[in-house]
């Protein structure tokens, strides 16, 4: 079992920017790719970046230029660095893990990425929540 902790999440005004941190308690043959999600009340959980132990990384076309995935695996610690934030990013943030499928899918920033179904991920965090004012 891969247990995860997010932290990082907060309120903001718009145009501002948080960093979210999520440390999972190991690796495993269990994890190939972490990625992001979040949901708003009301609203079905959606992907939202994602990134694979090559560096390979996918955005959801709402984060795009906006949003930045990263992995630190010296600190065995994910990132997601959120910029120019706006009233439609608050949600709830979930850290996942597992083994999606890889392909060339539309949200990959090169060629091929990991899947951004939650589906397709075994381990998730408790969730940081970011409200973002007007």
């Amino acid at each position: 079992q891969v247990h995860l902790v997010e932290s990082g999440g907060g309120s903001v005004q718009a145009g501002g920017s948080l960093r979210l941190s999520c440390a999972p308690s190991k690796y495993t043959a269990s994890v190939a790719s972490m990625g992001w999600f979040r949901q708003a009340p009301g609203q079905e959980r959606e992907g939202v970046a994602t990134i694979d132990i090559a560096g390979s990384t996918g955005y959801a076309d709402s984060v795009k230029g906006r949003f930045t995935i990263s992995q630190d695996n010296a600190k065995n610690t994910l990132y997601l660095q959120m910029n120019s934030l706006k009233p439609e990013d608050t949600a709830m943030y979930y850290c996942a893990a597992g083994r999606p499928a890889t392909g060339t899918f539309t949200h990959c920033s090169g060629v091929y990425c990991p899947s951004l179904s939650e589906y397709d991920y075994n381990f998730w965090g408790q969730g940081t929540q970011v409200t973002v004012s007007s």
